[in-house]
């Protein structure tokens, strides 16, 4: 009975509303931005979306410019004039975006929008400021590359045993968290270094990064995944640099 009532207690925990800006950076998208922007607003649980277009030469921006024609108050889209890379253009949506919690979202359809209750919900219950969705907590998912999953497996080793931590998806895109922690924090990266830096940064302030599983459609290179193997190396070298200095 005493764990029943217990298990009870725990499903009832009370959940505080928080308003929610999806931040989506966004750079030579054209078969897929529009798909993921009407995925996001399906879901119902997001106050802004801001898309930062990133310097697109291939049709995207056009779409963009299309659809903020359009004028959903939902909707804020961004244009940087040239490519400056996912950390830039997150940088940028950070700086526009006005909500109490932030969560970052690709522009490919590689992570599914459906997947915000649960990424949200430790946030609105108060449980941790931060939370990644983890591809390797027994979602489903599209097989993953082989190579591309033994960096990512060993990129999170490597920050386990820099920062004392135990997670299981570092280079996760999905990576939300109240907008303070962001605000004040100075993020030098300009690239998919973004990643390591920004949960090195978060784990020396002596934040405990809860973690949920995700569901993940992994793309091929030849359907415009961008992130390549020499990313790697960059990336352990943020995480040794930021280990040692602020």
């Amino acid at each position: 009975m005493q764990n029943a009532m217990t298990t009870k207690k725990t499903r009832n925990i009370p959940q505080q509303r928080l308003t929610v800006s999806v931040i989506i950076p966004c750079y030579n998208e054209v078969n897929t931005i529009e798909d993921v922007l009407e995925r996001v607003k399906e879901v119902g649980v997001v106050d802004e979306i801001v898309i930062v277009d990133d310097g697109s030469t291939d049709g995207t921006r056009e779409i963009l410019q299309r659809l903020e024609a359009q004028a959903d108050p939902l909707v804020k889209i961004i244009y940087r004039e040239r490519n400056g890379g996912k950390g830039a253009a997150l940088i940028t949506g950070f700086e526009h975006a006005t909500s109490e919690i932030f969560l970052i979202q690709d522009a490919d359809l590689e992570y599914d929008p459906r997947d915000y209750p649960i990424l949200l919900r430790p946030l609105q219950e108060g449980i941790s400021p931060v939370v990644y969705g983890s591809r390797f907590l027994g979602g489903p998912r599209k097989a993953m590359n082989f190579w591309n999953m033994v960096a990512n497996k060993s990129l999170t080793l490597s920050t386990n045993i820099l920062y004392n931590a135990i997670l299981s998806d570092m280079e996760t895109c999905y990576k939300v968290f109240r907008a303070e922690v962001v605000r004040g924090m100075k993020i030098r990266a300009r690239g998919f270094e973004f990643e390591p830096e920004f949960t090195a940064k978060v784990l020396k302030q002596g934040i405990r990064i809860y973690e949920v599983p995700i569901s993940y459609n992994g793309r091929e290179w030849s359907e415009g995944k961008k992130i390549k193997w020499t990313d790697a190396p960059i990336a352990l070298w943020t995480l040794l640099k930021y280990r040692f200095v602020d």
